[in-house]
């Protein structure tokens, strides 16, 4: 599931031009290489003491894949997205950029929810055994997917004068992609500051790249490159020194632990980056030279539902339209 989580992140950089042989492509070798190459880096001592990864083995902790997950996909979205391009009539001659909004608030507000929801999987489940810590992962989950949402909303805000939904959306995903990695070794207190500090990175994050014109339709680099990045981190900053029952000394950097952890945390978020940006820069790339990675502009403008699938997508909303 996470392997495939991982590969599906992308799709939200790419969405909109990308052929669809070309997703089915980067979706096997993501799954198939990229992410089982850096995920045993740190995470192979789930199948025993004697296959623990290098990076595992120099203690970095990493409970439920900020960056084993997040930021493998967040750093493939961006090398695709890179590849790709913008999306027709997404920037104007002056550089500013045009809003393409979704179809439904709606149905993305109820996509972000059941997220939300299923973060709860996500989180108390890679304990994989039912013990009683399983409470302190959920509850610090759910604080910072709280905290995510206000900050965001707020930020976007004060940026915008609107308080803009689709921002606030994004910033429930950004806190609960930055609390994944230190859900297990974090107090409730930290878990709020982590999501507040998701929430602003996120909106941010989002202008940004609309700034050098990297076009993200959803916003996946902001999400899940960024905040898997910064979860990463907020483990060597906020970690208890006996938070879930650990009592293993490894103290984040506010508990007085010093800068040894925060350093190892920074070494694997940073290795992690160059893999996966190296290898998805490596991919889309090729793809781009065989010239199967993007549709043609007729294509984009008719619709890849139509052209790719021979399908109306969206057939209900224009007969109601249409009456």
């Amino acid at each position: 599931m996470f392997a495939a989580t991982a590969a599906t992140i992308v799709s939200g950089a790419v969405a909109e031009r990308i052929e669809f042989k070309s997703y089915l492509i980067y979706s096997v070798l993501v799954s198939a290489v990229v992410y089982p190459i850096s995920g045993h880096w740190m995470w192979g001592g789930l199948a025993g003491d004697g296959s623990k990864g290098w990076l595992e083995l120099m203690g970095f902790h990493d409970f439920a894949g900020s960056t084993v997950v997040h930021s493998v996909g967040g750093w493939i979205a961006l090398a695709g997205a890179m590849a790709l391009g913008p999306r027709l009539g997404k920037y104007r001659p002056d550089g500013k950029a045009n809003p393409i909004p979704g179809h439904s608030l709606v149905l993305g507000t109820l996509g972000v929810f059941l997220l939300w929801i299923g973060w709860f999987g996500f989180n108390p489940g890679s304990y994989t055994a039912g013990i009683g810590s399983i409470g302190r992962v959920a509850m610090t989950t759910n604080l910072a997917a709280c905290a995510g949402t206000t900050a965001a909303l707020i930020t976007a805000w004060v940026i915008m004068g609107k308080p803009d939904l689709t921002m606030a959306l994004n910033g429930s995903l950004a806190g609960l992609v930055a609390i994944t990695a230190p859900c297990d070794l974090v107090t409730a207190n930290a878990a709020i500051i982590i999501g507040l500090i998701a929430g602003v990175l996120v909106v941010l994050a989002v202008f940004f790249f609309d700034k050098v014109h990297i076009d993200d339709p959803v916003g996946a680099v902001s999400v899940h490159c960024v905040n898997g990045v910064w979860g990463t981190l907020s483990v060597g900053l906020f970690a208890a020194p006996t938070a879930a029952g650990y009592g293993n000394g490894m103290a984040g950097l506010f508990y007085g632990g010093g800068v040894k952890f925060l350093g190892i945390q920074l070494l694997g978020a940073g290795t992690t980056a160059v893999w996966a940006f190296g290898m998805g820069v490596l991919i889309f790339f090729t793809l781009k030279k065989l010239g199967i990675l993007r549709v043609s502009e007729r294509t984009e403008l008719k619709g890849l539902d139509l052209v790719e699938h021979g399908q109306d997508a969206y057939a209900s909303f224009q007969f109601f339209s249409n009456t």
